[in-house]
C-alpha cells in the first residue's frame, strides 16, 4: 500500500475499516507517527508487538477521541487526571489511570494501569472518530518504527521501516517531533514518568501542584528503557567546548565523511550535510531531532556528535531522547 493523504475522507474510511477488522495502520499524530490497532482486541494488538519486534511486557499508549472515551478503558479519573485532560486534551500528554478489568490487557502488557492519550492532529482525530462510529473505542499506537529505533516524524520514515505492505495515513511532518509526556495519575501523587514537549512547569501549573518523579512502584511505560530512540550510527553527547576535539578523533577512526555533528556552531572539518545547526529553542530542537538522526542514518554516517543541550527544564524532553539514543545498546 502506498502512502495515502490523510485529508482524503476515503483514506480515513479505508483505514478505519481496516482497524475495525483487526488490521494495522500507521497514521500521523502531532508527536510522532503511530502504528495502530484496535486496543480492545488483544489479537490485533499482538500484531503491533510482532511488527515492531517489541517485548510483549512493554505497555502501549491507547489513543482515544476525547476524554469521555477514556471510560472504555479506565476507571473514572481523579481530580489530577481531570485537570490534565481539561488543560491538554486533545494534545501531547498521556495519562496513566487504573485499567478497567477485562479490557485492553494486551495493550497494557497485563498491567493494572493503562496509558491514554487524546491526540490533536486532525488525521488522528478523524481516524479515531470514524473508528468509534464503527465500534472501536480506542487505538493502541506506539511509534511506527522497529523497537528501540528512531521514532518516525514523516510518512516516508514509516515506509522506510515497514515497506509498502502497510497502509500509512499521511499528515505531514509531526509538529512536536518527540513523544508525549506521560503522567501517572493512578496513585495518590501524580508523577511525570516520561518528559515530552510540554515542560514540567506547564504541567504543574495545570495540576496546581508539584509533579513527583518515578519511584520503584511506578507503572512501566513506553520509552522508559535506558537505550531507546537509537539510530544505527553511534550517538555521542559532548559538551560544546569538547566538540571539535571529539569530531577530529572520530574522523580519524571513521573517515571525514562518516562523522556528523548537531551543534550550535559548525565544528572545524565538518562540511556540507555533515553539520546541522541545533536551534536555541527547545521546541524547534524537538521538532528536528528524530528527522535529523534519520537523515544521517540514510547517509550512512557512522558517528553523530551532539552538543549537550542546555540544562533547563524546557529541554527535558529533548535531553531524555538524546540520552537514551546515546546509551549503550
Amino acid at each position: 500500500m502506498p502512502i495515502e493523504p490523510g485529508q482524503d475522507p476515503a483514506v480515513i474510511e479505508r483505514a478505519a475499516r481496516l482497524i475495525a477488522a483487526g488490521g494495522l495502520v500507521a497514521f500521523a499524530t502531532e508527536t510522532v507517527y503511530g502504528l495502530g490497532a484496535r486496543a480492545d482486541d488483544d489479537t490485533a494488538v499482538a500484531a503491533i508487538f510482532a511488527a515492531k519486534g517489541r517485548p510483549a511486557d512493554h505497555p502501549l499508549i491507547v489513543h482515544v477521541a476525547d476524554a469521555a472515551a477514556a471510560a472504555a478503558f479506565a476507571e473514572p479519573p481523579g481530580e489530577a487526571a481531570g485537570r490534565l485532560m481539561r488543560a491538554f486534551w486533545p494534545g501531547s500528554v498521556s495519562i496513566v489511570l487504573r485499567r478497567r478489568q477485562g479490557v485492553g490487557a494486551a495493550a497494557a502488557a497485563g498491567a493494572s494501569t493503562v496509558a491514554l492519550r487524546c491526540p490533536s492532529h486532525p488525521v488522528a482525530q478523524a481516524l479515531l472518530r470514524r473508528c468509534r462510529e464503527l465500534g472501536v473505542p480506542g487505538i493502541a499506537a506506539p511509534s511506527a518504527n522497529r523497537f528501540g529505533r528512531v521514532s518516525p516524524t514523516r510518512a516516508q520514515h514509516v515506509l522506510d521501516e515497514f515497506g509498502a505492505q502497510l497502509l500509512i495515513v499521511d499528515g505531514g511532518p509531526s509538529q512536536a517531533g518527540i513523544e508525549s509526556a506521560i503522567v501517572d495519575c493512578s496513585g495518590p501523587t501524580p508523577r511525570l514518568l516520561r518528559p515530552g514537549s510540554l515542560p514540567r512547569a506547564v504541567l504543574q501549573a495545570a495540576l496546581g501542584d508539584a509533579l513527583g518523579r518515578p519511584d520503584a512502584v511506578s507503572p512501566r511505560v513506553s520509552g522508559s528503557l535506558e537505550s531507546h530512540y537509537a539510530p544505527h550510527a553511534q550517538v555521542l553527547l559532548v559538551p560544546g567546548d569538547e566538540l571539535a576535539a571529539q569530531v577530529r578523533q572520530l574522523q580519524a577512526r571513521h573517515g571525514p565523511d562518516a562523522v556528523a555533528a548537531w551543534s550550535r556552531r559548525r565544528p572545524p572539518g565538518v562540511a556540507g550535510t555533515g553539520w546541522r545547526p541545533m536551534p536555541d529553542n527547545a521546541a524547534d530542537a524537538a521538532h528536528q531531532l528524530f528527522d535529523t538522526l534519520r537523515g544521517w542514518d540514510a547517509q550512512g554516517v557512522q558517528a553523530i556528535c551532539v552538543e549537550l543541550p542546555p540544562d533547563s527544564a524546557d529541554w527535558d524532553g529533548v535531553r531524555d531522547r538524546l540520552q537514551r539514543a546515546a546509551a549503550p545498546r
